[in-house]
């Protein structure tokens, strides 16, 4: 069983920035892929990043290409997403999740774990 929880949430004005953490216990994540969700009010849960087990391959999210950072240090069982120029479509629940595999994924079914959630609030 793998354990994750989300930090770094918060509120902030458009234009400003964020680090999420994603802190994994239970068991190393050092080979498995992770990935970055988020879900707004009345909407399904939306894929917005994701990492394989090295860190040297990753995908995003249109609407967060080139503002978002997705990263890992497999010493300390974390993963991070830099959000950088937030925009208030950007408020929403962001999640965290596992893969047992170490390949990147976008799909929601091909995770195994999931974090909590943390908020992330942009007013404008």
């Amino acid at each position: 069983q793998v354990q994750l929880v989300e930090s770094g949430g918060g509120l902030v004005q458009a234009g400003g920035s964020l680090r999420l953490s994603c802190a994994a216990s239970g068991r190393t994540i050092n080979y498995y892929a992770m990935g970055w969700f988020r879900q707004a009010p009345g909407n399904e849960r939306e894929f917005v990043a994701t990492i394989n087990w090295r860190g040297d391959t990753t995908d995003y999210a249109d609407s967060v290409k080139d503002r978002f950072t997705i990263s890992r240090d497999n010493a300390k069982n974390t993963v991070y997403l830099q959000m950088n120029s937030l925009k208030p479509e950007d408020t929403a629940v962001y999640y965290c999740a596992t893969r047992r595999r170490a390949a990147i994924a976008t799909r929601e079914s091909e995770y195994d774990y999931w974090g909590q959630g943390t908020q992330v609030t942009v007013s404008s």
